[in-house]
């Protein structure tokens, strides 16, 4: 591969839809383009689209026999994009959504084959990792028909939520290095949308905001929402952007509003027939396409359909429920974005003790509460500083009303609080937006555009086991030493000096590492006794054997220091203070790359 690749191709591998865009590395102006993406639309008919759904059906043998053609990329069982989601809408159990939703459920093995989720023995399965292979896969194999090279070629640039977990963000970058992509880099979905903002604006950009103001970006998408907020600099004259808090995870998007519109539809139904839970989950699927055509205008009003089931009551068993614009709108605004005060947060609630597996979704449906809880947070925090504008991403906002509803919800917060009410940033085209920002920070990367100052999204600590009598039946507690705290830049050293550590040498030992989305205010070296279970959760074990230094007898007193590079690994170093000896790990925290 060339220093410098032909292309750099920014890919929004979304829950909903997948988008594709690039621009000619060695260009004097960043001339962003969308590649258009071929799929499968119908029985043989193959078109370009805008995007690719996230979607994926199993053919029946019959229907396979009617495809004339195929894509050369589509492996044997599965097919993606326009027919997947059309198709399995009408055949639920043979199709497999919200597979990027999977891939961050720690409570499920991510690897293992077990999509469409309880469907019946004679549907092959895959798993949430292969899914997110196969999307890929379809991108790629589209890139070389259009592009006449490969993607492997090129510098990629693949966003995930800002709230993905490590295993998931790691089983993303997997996904991608397993077909050959290499130069890759992995951008979070609300600084892509930020970069895309600030491309479409050009250098007017630094007309609509100045220094001092603070860009809440809010973004819902198909399955999680993610908050940020980003401080507008002043750098020696010229302004400069600064991410300086990014909300927890937040299972919580499309995939919660479409299942709320099939509910409605099921009881419209149910006035005259019982539905299966099948039937239901079919109604699920036809509430994507259904609420994305209403939210974005192609369609006044809606009509969902169910089949009878079972051969013999497929004619004349079909059952029908109609919904106007305003029913639908109503259902999404004020269930999901009703009008609440920033104490008023997400409700938990007790659950059953015991639950099927499935989707960690948030227990409260408010968008709104959890921007409150978000906001209300960073508020304790010294030096902070309320939004004075607001940056909308993600599909669901492609609906005025629901823009209107937030702005109108947090401005009146902020009439509580006497500040100056919020605006709203605009963005031509939200549905690719997290794509074509993607690409503008790879031109950002070469130094001839702006770049958001974002640093590390989480807190990152080792852990440390206490020293204390061994007691039959219980291992000893347990410490986290805080080793990068949030927002550390790249290319930043912290030496964190106070306490010595005891480091084992020469014999297998394991290394835990911990992150927090949350406890932002940690600084390097701090040492935590106690935390809550949402506070601070598993990111990684590595297990190793670290070389004994001769006349050092282990465990070796140890202080600790801590780098992030330019590529976003976090160097951790052991050093004894006597011989000077040197001891360090290499952890993947931000974004993979090679150049």
């Amino acid at each position: 591969m060339s220093e410098l690749p032909k292309y750099t191709v920014g890919i929004d591998l979304g829950t909903t839809n997948t988008v594709v865009s690039y621009f000619e590395t060695n260009s004097d102006e960043p001339v962003i383009r969308l590649l258009p993406i071929q799929q499968l639309v119908g029985a043989g008919v193959i078109e370009d689209g805008e995007q690719l759904p996230s979607f994926l059906y199993q053919p029946l043998s019959q229907e396979r026999s009617e495809f004339p053609s195929s894509l050369p990329w589509e492996s044997g069982t599965w097919v993606g994009g326009r027919y997947a989601r059309d198709r399995g809408a009408e055949v639920p159990h043979r199709f497999v959504a919200s597979a990027k939703s999977w891939l961050c459920q720690s409570g499920v093995d991510r690897k293992k084959a077990f999509l469409p989720f309880g469907s019946e023995a004679d549907v092959e399965k895959i798993s949430p990792f292969e899914a997110t292979c196969q999307y890929l896969r379809h991108v790629a194999g589209n890139w070389r028909s259009k592009m006449a090279c490969l993607l492997s070629d090129q510098a990629v640039i693949l966003t995930v939520p800002a709230s993905f977990d490590e295993q998931a963000r790691k089983l993303t970058e997997e996904a991608a290095k397993s077909l050959g992509l290499e130069n890759l880099t992995i951008l979070e979905e609300p600084l892509a949308a930020l970069y895309a903002w600030v491309s479409n604006q050009g250098e007017g950009w630094r007309k609509e905001v100045q220094a001092g103001d603070v860009i809440l970006v809010c973004d819902v998408g198909g399955g999680t929402s993610d908050f940020s907020l980003i401080t507008v600099t002043d750098e020696s004259g010229n302004l400069g952007l600064e991410r300086t808090a990014v909300g927890e995870h937040i299972l919580l998007g499309g995939d919660n509003m479409d299942l709320a519109l099939a509910y409605q539809a099921k009881a419209k139904m149910e006035q005259s027939k019982k539905l299966t839970s099948w039937q239901l989950r079919g109604l699920w699927y036809q509430a994507r396409k259904i609420k994305e055509d209403v939210l974005s205008g192609k369609i006044s009003n809606a009509t969902f359909t169910v089949l009878g089931s079972g051969i013999k009551k497929l004619i004349g068993g079909t059952v029908k429920a109609e919904f106007s614009f305003e029913e639908i709108n109503r259902t999404l605004t004020e269930g999901f974005f009703p009008v609440c005060s920033i104490e008023d947060h997400p409700q938990e609630v007790i659950r059953a003790a015991v639950k099927e597996i499935g989707l960690p979704y948030a227990s409260d449906a408010a968008v709104t509460k959890h921007l409150a809880r978000f906001i209300a947070r960073n508020a304790t925090k010294e030096g902070f500083k309320w939004p004075t504008k607001i940056l909308f991403n993600g599909g669901v906002f492609n609906c005025e009303a629901m823009r209107s509803r937030v702005v109108a919800v947090i401005n009146s917060w902020l009439n509580e609080m006497e500040q100056p009410a919020l605006t709203a940033l605009n963005y031509s085209s939200l549905d690719q937006s997290v794509a074509f920002g993607a690409s503008y920070y790879g031109w950002s990367r070469q130094g001839k555009g702006i770049r958001i100052r974002a640093g590390i999204p989480r807190s990152y600590y080792i852990e440390v086991e206490s020293s204390m009598p061994a007691i039959p039946g219980f291992d000893a507690p347990k410490k986290a030493c805080c080793v990068a705290s949030f927002g550390m830049e790249e290319g930043s050293e912290a030496s964190l000096k106070g306490e010595t550590f005891a480091l084992r040498t020469g014999e297998p030992v394991k290394f835990k590492f911990l992150s927090s989305s949350v406890r932002q205010e940690d600084t390097s070296g701090l040492v935590i006794d106690d935390w809550d279970e949402d506070e601070i959760e598993e990111a990684a074990v590595m297990e190793i054997t670290l070389e004994p230094e001769p006349g050092l007898e282990s465990p070796v007193p140890v202080q600790l220091g801590a780098r992030v590079t330019e590529v976003g690994t976090l160097e951790l170093f052991f050093q004894n203070p006597e011989s000077g000896k040197r001891w360090s790990l290499e952890y993947h925290v931000r974004e993979n790359e090679s150049n």
